[in-house]
C-alpha cells in the first residue's frame, strides 16, 4: 500500500511546481480575457457558448488545483493567508450567481495577486501600511472639516451650491484637492466676491495635495522598504545557517582527517620499531 504522507508531498510539489504554476497564470490571465470579452455583446453572438465552455472548464481547473492543496496539507492549507484568499475567491466563483452578481466571476483575476511575488510584496506592504495610512486619513479628515467649517462660513452666502452646507463644503475642497478645475471653476469665481479667499484656497492646496497626499505615499514606501529589508535580512540568516552549518561540517571533517593522520603517524611509528627490532635479531 501507497504511504499516505509520501502521497501528499508529492502531491504538494507536484502542484507548486513551477511548471504548474506558470500555467496557472496563463490560465488566471485567459479567465480575465474571456470575462471580458463576455461583456461584448458581438462577441457573445459570435462565441457565446465557446466563451461559456471555456470559462466553466478554467473554473474546474481552479477547482482542481484547490483540491490538490487542501488534499496535500490538510488543515495547514488555512494557515496561509494566500491559500485562504484564493479558497474565498474560488469558492465565490461556485455560488449560483444572476444579474448583477455575476461579475463578481471576474474577481477570479485577483489570484494573480497571490501567484506573483512581486504583486503578493506589495499586497502585503499595502496591508501592513494600513495602521500608518489610517492615521494620515484621520489627519486629512479633521483638516477637511475644519476647513469645511470655515469654507461653510465664508462662502456659504454668495456660493450657496459650493459651500451651502457642511457637506458641499467637504466635496467641494475635496474637488480643490484633487485640483480638478480648482482654480478657474472654484477659486477664481470665489475671488471675484471674495478677493482675500486666496489666503483660504492656496494653504489648503499645499497641506492637503502637496503634504498630507504625499504622506500616503512616504508611508507606503517605508513599508515596502521595511519589508524588503526584512526579507534580505531573513535571506541573510538563512545564508549564515548553511554556510555556518557546512563550517561545522568541514570542521569535524578536519578534525577527523587529524585524528586519522595522528593514528597513521603512530601506525608508522610503531612499524619503524619493528623494522628496528627485526634488524637487532637478524645482526
Amino acid at each position: 500500500m501507497s504511504d499516505p504522507r509520501g502521497l501528499r508531498q508529492r502531491a504538494d510539489e507536484w502542484i507548486e511546481s513551477s511548471s504548474i504554476q506558470r500555467a496557472i497564470i496563463v490560465l488566471i490571465i485567459l479567465n480575465g480575457v474571456i470575462l471580458g470579452l463576455e461583456t461584448s455583446q458581438a462577441a457573445m453572438a459570435v462565441a457565446g457558448e465557446w466563451l461559456v465552455g471555456a470559462d466553466r472548464i478554467i473554473l474546474g481547473v481552479f477547482v482542481v488545483e484547490i483540491l490538490v492543496k487542501l488534499f496535500a496539507r490538510r488543515l495547514d492549507f488555512f494557515r496561509n493567508p494566500w491559500n485562504v484568499f484564493d479558497f474565498l475567491v474560488v469558492g465565490i466563483a461556485l455560488i449560483p450567481t444572476t444579474g448583477p452578481l455575476a461579475v463578481l466571476r471576474v474577481l477570479r483575476l485577483l489570484r494573480l495577486v497571490s501567484m506573483v511575488p512581486k504583486l503578493r510584496f506589495i499586497a502585503e506592504a499595502l496591508l501592513k501600511a494600513v495602521p500608518g495610512i489610517a492615521s494620515i486619513f484621520g489627519l486629512l479628515l479633521l483638516m477637511f472639516y475644519v476647513c469645511a467649517v470655515i469654507a461653510t462660513g465664508l462662502f456659504a452666502e454668495d456660493f450657496p451650491d459650493w459651500f451651502g452646507t457642511l457637506g458641499a463644503s467637504m466635496y467641494t475642497l475635496f474637488q480643490v484637492m484633487t485640483l480638478e478645475s480648482w482654480s478657474m471653476g472654484i477659486a477664481r469665481p470665489v475671488m471675484e466676491l471674495h478677493p482675500y479667499a486666496w489666503v483660504f484656497f492656496i494653504p489648503f492646496i499645499l497641506l492637503a495635495t502637496f503634504t498630507v497626499l504625499n504622506l500616503f505615499i512616504a508611508v507606503i514606501v517605508n513599508t515596502m522598504q521595511t519589508l524588503h529589508e526584512a526579507q534580505h535580512q531573513d535571506e541573510v540568516s538563512q545564508i549564515e545557517g548553511i554556510v555556518h552549518e557546512e563550517g561545522a561540517a568541514l570542521h569535524q571533517d578536519l578534525v577527523r582527517v587529524r585524528d586519522e593522520n595522528r593514528q597513521l603517524h603512530e601506525d608508522l611509528l610503531a612499524l619503524r620499531q619493528e623494522i628496528r627490532a627485526l634488524r637487532e635479531k637478524l645482526d
